[in-house]
């Protein structure tokens, strides 16, 4: 064992899960192979505890660092930050200055709340819209972090978030008396939702623009009239889908504007900063109620935010992501038509996977990330594209994964795949993991 999955061993003893994200748990990747830690990371490059090299054809960060890991212009801006004072008693300028950038970006919107997670976030618009709307019943579509509001969902029917994210979520600990306050609906479903509206005082409809598919027949535009005819506020959760494909939220291209937005993960490259954007009349609630925390006025994140978005606004980031996901997405699909193997593609272009049609599906990423591993790749079925994939390196990874697609396509003939793997499969989805 390396050095990595000896100390992820020594972590699960004295941390529940042995993290604090469940995407980053070794279970979800190479159980019992996955090196786990790092050291150091530049560019889309990860170097491991014992000193090995990887590249990250996988999550980046989550997909936190879509323009690299070690941006030189956004860890110098956080440089400053640390010589010159993150955390004093008086507040840091650089949250008025980001408040200004975000909704000059949204002219829907006039003003903003920070935080630093994306759970944080998504609890905060939730409470200042059942405060605007002075109802507390919401219905969602999609993820939204992991707070009792959202959980509460699966109180008494454990399989009713099942078909808006990965399966598996247990909603112990969320009080009981929550049940019966949010309502899932399906994406594209509008008879769905316009039934949910009808049959309970729907305060809030709470959703992710796109996730894996895109709206069909306008259902986007029919949800905004259906919440506007209603006196319920829409939020759009852009924690995952923002300044991937535009320049702020993704709503933007569809031309529908919410009364909430919700922006993470690439906001800070890497750190901590979330926001919470609105319409005067929604956001001014927050004074009606108690939203507070003391490290949301540190200032790294912030800072960091407005020198990422600045780069992002040069350089077009969203565009450069879009294209090279596009491009992964047609060379998958190339690879598994020269072995004869059927995939299903999913997600934004920025933020794209693929799943091999067959039951042993999960044996065959298992298998995937075990063998890129061994090449220098942190690989898996998903790609989050980041600026620094170039297409040098976009080749290395296909050029290692077409023997891997072979060995699939053997498995698929017959040879066992469990005979290849040096572990355990991984695991898929919210299950326990022990």
């Amino acid at each position: 064992m390396g050095t990595g999955q000896k100390l992820w061993k020594r972590a699960k003893q004295i941390i529940p899960g042995g993290n604090m994200l469940l995407s980053k748990r070794a279970e979800m990747m190479l159980p019992d192979q996955w090196p786990a830690y790092f050291s150091k990371a530049k560019g889309c490059r990860v170097w491991d505890l014992d000193g090995n090299e990887y590249v990250d054809m996988s999550l980046m960060g989550v997909g936190t660092n879509s323009l690299g890991y070690g941006n030189h212009e956004v860890d110098m801006v956080v440089r400053q930050v640390v010589e010159l004072g993150n955390m004093t008693t008086l507040n840091c300028p650089e949250e008025v200055y980001l408040a200004e950038k975000l909704i000059e970006m949204h002219p829907w919107a006039d003003m903003a709340r920070f935080a630093r997670s994306g759970g944080e976030a998504n609890a905060i618009a939730i409470r200042i819209a059942r405060a605007a709307s002075g109802r507390d019943k919401v219905a969602v579509c999609g993820y939204h972090g992991w707070h009792d509001w959202y959980l509460s969902a699966n109180l008494g029917e454990n399989e009713n978030l099942a078909g808006h994210l990965l399966p598996g979520l247990e909603p112990n600990g969320v009080p009981q008396n929550l049940r019966g306050t949010v309502f899932p609906f399906t994406y594209n479903n509008y008879a769905e939702l316009e039934a949910l509206v009808s049959a309970h005082d729907i305060g809030v409809i709470k959703m992710e623009v796109v996730r894996n598919k895109g709206p069909e027949d306008n259902f986007l535009q029919k949800v905004r009239k259906l919440a506007t005819d209603r006196g319920i506020v829409l939020i759009f959760d852009e924690c995952t889908s923002g300044f991937r494909q535009t320049f702020g939220g993704l709503h933007k291209m569809y031309g529908v504007e919410p009364d909430m937005a919700i922006f993470g993960k690439t906001l800070g490259n890497g750190y901590a900063i979330t926001a919470t954007i609105g319409r005067r009349e929604i956001m001014e609630a927050a004074q009606s109620t108690f939203i507070s925390s003391t490290f949301w006025t540190e200032r790294i994140g912030p800072a960091a935010a407005l020198k990422t978005l600045e780069v992002m606004e040069r350089t077009k980031s969203w565009e450069t992501l879009t294209k090279i996901g596009l491009g992964i997405r047609e060379s998958w699909q190339k690879l598994a038509d020269k072995h004869r193997l059927k995939i299903d593609q999913w997600g934004l272009p920025a933020l794209t996977g693929y799943t091999f049609q067959s039951p042993n599906a999960l044996a065959y990423k298992t298998l995937v990330t075990q063998e890129m591993l061994a090449k220098g790749y942190l690989a898996g079925n998903s790609v989050y594209t980041c600026t620094e994939h170039t297409p040098e390196i976009v080749e290395g990874y296909f050029a290692a994964l077409d023997p891997v697609f072979a060995l699939v396509k053997e498995c698929e003939d017959g040879r066992d795949v469990m005979g290849l793997l040096n572990g355990p499969v991984c695991h898929g989805g919210f299950k326990r993991l022990n």
